[in-house]
């Protein structure tokens, strides 16, 4: 099956050269990403990765990259952080319509990650809500967002000391 998703990563200055960083990567096995690097030291690759799993396609990238880039940190992996418009896009809906949708069912519509201008969600949470109601969801998409969830709640955890976490993690539950 193929996979669709995007990875991150903040560079260090070890990473200068952008045609040798594209030889490196392509050397480790991302010749199925598409690279950007029109922000200085900031890496994004969008991966369209054949595997028998969505875990095995985000495993094999994540384990690829590093390979190449040892000394580049992960920002994020998408989809996962989205906005409403995003949502729509996703899923070929008019953002109204979308928007109608959530308000009519504000019981049950999935909290927002950040609630703010804009709200952002975790696109899998969105796109179990939307199948619930009946929406057809590209169960490929579903399990890679669902996974890049994962891999981004990991790594922000993993940012947060363990004490800290525990007492917390009480108080949020």
């Amino acid at each position: 099956m193929e996979y669709m998703f995007t990875l991150k990563y903040r560079l260090s200055g070890h990473y200068d050269d952008s045609d040798a960083l594209i030889e490196r990567l392509g050397a480790a096995g991302c010749d199925d990403a598409l690279p950007g690097i029109g922000l200085t030291g900031r890496l994004a690759l969008e991966f369209t990765r054949e595997a028998d799993s969505a875990a095995d396609a985000l495993h094999s990238a994540l384990a690829d990259v590093k390979r190449a880039l040892p000394m580049a940190e992960l920002v994020e992996v998408l989809p996962d952080y989205v906005g409403l418009t995003d949502v729509a896009e996703f899923m070929s809906m008019s953002r109204q319509n979308l928007r109608k949708l959530m308000t009519a069912n504000p019981g049950s519509f999935p909290s927002p990650v950040h609630d703010g201008n804009p709200s952002l969600w975790h696109l899998v949470d969105v796109l179990g809500w939307l199948e619930s109601k009946g929406y057809a969801v590209d169960p490929l998409a579903f399990e890679i967002s669902r996974l890049a969830r994962e891999v981004n709640l990991a790594k922000e955890s993993r940012r947060a000391a363990v004490s800290q976490a525990a007492e917390w993690h009480a108080l949020v539950v």
